[in-house]
């Protein structure tokens, strides 16, 4: 559990409770009630990874923190808890600042904090429409259920509208304060040239000319390379593919171009559970990494005795069929458990005992050998892109969802071309009958994602096959590989990255 020493912060400031973090000892407060501190969270119903906020000089506001142990945001995954808490700490650090209290805020105060966040003068880091209509919306929820808890006014005021016939209903919930001019999301995609590029030069090293730089100081290109071409290959999410396990991969099977694993409920999004397909490459870029630099850091870590000092450890005893595991934890109680019930923060508690000592069961770990936060990801790549900036490519900027999207870009064009090929045979009457049973394109692609809706494929994912005929694509693709089709006909798009140094490549963007 994260614990406040030194100093005295005069904002609001985020944390998040981890059972499993050894507290703090030389706070005497904290050593008082060290050994009861998992009993301590767990009867106020805390868990790993939910948000609590300290307001100025470290008070807690009980009736804020309550927030996140409490519905709705007990259903909500750990991605949603945290955009929330800092759009909460922000909004309390803004009232604070023009002495309000968040229990008498006003509607006025809603107007102002928009204002702040995209055009204040006096705010350095201005943000986009979208960003302050995702804080408005994690506001309304938070008041919503303080209004119902603690009688408080709700300063976001919201209003009845028309509901757009996709959905469904006739009316929907609208915040009054919302800014206009909000895009549906702000995709952004990589043609596959595009993302080796960012790769090869921001993540491994290399120079713009494809050669190894020597002034390169980079100690993980061989995990996040994996962990970079596992994104892009798959379309995972973030915190998805973090939480992937080593006893979920299978081996190496040079007979199969792909693989197909399975995302646990606990991991995924909804808590949805799905199959996802891992090429041979991304595979083998994986098990590389486990048998080279992550072999390395876990023996650094059990010299350090590391793994041993660890709070909170599962010893996973044996892996049974159908995705079962037992486990003993310190006390010596044995569990029966399936793995699709194991959510992130308990999957980074698991090991297995070796000949050589303890051995964590996480795939991806940090330099000390520790599991790796899936937020630890964000600064990879934020570094990366800054690296690419250094080198004259400041537009080449990638983050892990962009992966997301640039795979179902490239997965489109695939089953389009596989699937006028199939049913080249059928008439339009025959063709409409096939799509109404067993769906089209889009559902491929949807099913690669995992969306609930195919809506969400086709409005925000591949948006820009809006703007290209795409019959007369497939025609002109015959002859030609995947990745020149894709790197031709988004060449002039504005928000698909490609290869900037490639002959005939524009400005970058």
């Amino acid at each position: 559990m994260a614990v406040l020493t030194g100093g005295e912060p005069a904002d609001w400031r985020v944390f998040f409770v981890d059972p499993a973090q050894r507290p703090v000892l030389s706070d005497p407060l904290v050593a008082r009630f060290a050994d009861k501190m998992p009993d301590l969270l767990r009867s106020h119903d805390r868990v790993a990874g939910q948000p609590f906020l300290l307001g100025p000089y470290g008070r807690p506001d009980v009736r804020v923190n309550t927030f996140f142990s409490r519905y709705p945001m007990t259903a909500r995954d750990p991605d949603t808890w945290r955009k929330y808490a800092y759009a909460l700490g922000m909004w309390l650090n803004f009232l604070a600042a023009r002495g309000a209290a968040w229990d008498n805020a006003v509607p006025e105060d809603v107007e102002a904090f928009k204002y702040w966040r995209m055009a204040g003068e006096r705010n350095p880091q201005r943000v986009a429409a979208g960003t302050v209509t995702g804080n408005l919306i994690a506001l309304n929820v938070f008041y919503s259920w303080a209004a119902g808890r603690y009688g408080v006014v709700s300063p976001v005021v919201t209003r009845q509208v028309r509901a757009p016939a996709r959905t469904g209903k006739t009316t929907i919930e609208q915040i009054v304060a919302s800014p206009v001019g909000v895009r549906r999301a702000d995709v952004k995609w990589f043609t596959p040239d595009g993302y080796r590029r960012w790769r090869d030069a921001g993540l491994c090293g290399f120079g713009l000319d494809g050669l190894e730089d020597a002034t390169w100081r980079g100690r993980n290109e061989q995990r996040d390379r994996a962990f970079a071409d596992g994104l892009f290959e798959t379309g995972l999410r973030l915190s998805e593919w973090a939480s992937v396990l080593d006893v979920e991969l299978p081996p190496d099977d040079p007979g199969r171009a792909f693989v197909t694993c399975w995302l646990a409920d606990a991991c995924a999004k909804g808590g949805h559970g799905r199959r996802f397909w891992l090429p041979r490459p991304a595979l083998t870029g994986v098990l590389s990494y486990m048998e080279g630099a992550r072999a390395s850091a876990v023996r650094r870590a059990q010299r350090a005795g590391r793994y041993e000092r660890a709070t909170g450890v599962l010893i996973v005893e044996k892996v049974h069929a159908h995705r079962r595991l037992r486990v003993r934890d310190r006390d010596g109680a044995v569990h029966g458990v399936s793995l699709d019930a194991l959510d992130p923060a308990t999957r980074g508690r698991l090991f297995r005992r070796t000949d050589a000592g303890l051995e964590p069961v996480a795939v991806w770990l940090n330099e000390d050998g520790l599991p790796r936060n899936a937020h630890g990801w964000e600064h990879s790549f934020t570094r990366a892109s800054q690296r690419l900036a250094r080198l004259g490519l400041d537009g080449l900027v990638c983050t892990p969802h962009r992966l997301r999207h640039s795979c179902a870009l490239r997965w489109y064009p695939v089953g389009k071309l596989l699937y006028e090929a199939r049913f080249a045979h059928l008439d339009a009457e025959e063709l409409r009958d096939f799509r109404v049973q067993f769906g089209d394109t889009w559902q491929l692609v949807q099913t690669v994602l995992g969306h609930r809706s195919v809506t969400t494929t086709m409005e925000v994912y591949l948006e820009p096959f809006r703007y290209l005929d795409v019959e007369l694509l497939i025609e002109q693709t015959a002859d030609f590989p995947i990745a020149e089709l894709l790197d031709v006909a988004f060449r002039d798009h504005p928000r698909v990255a490609g290869d900037p140094l490639a002959a005939g490549a524009g400005v970058v963007r």
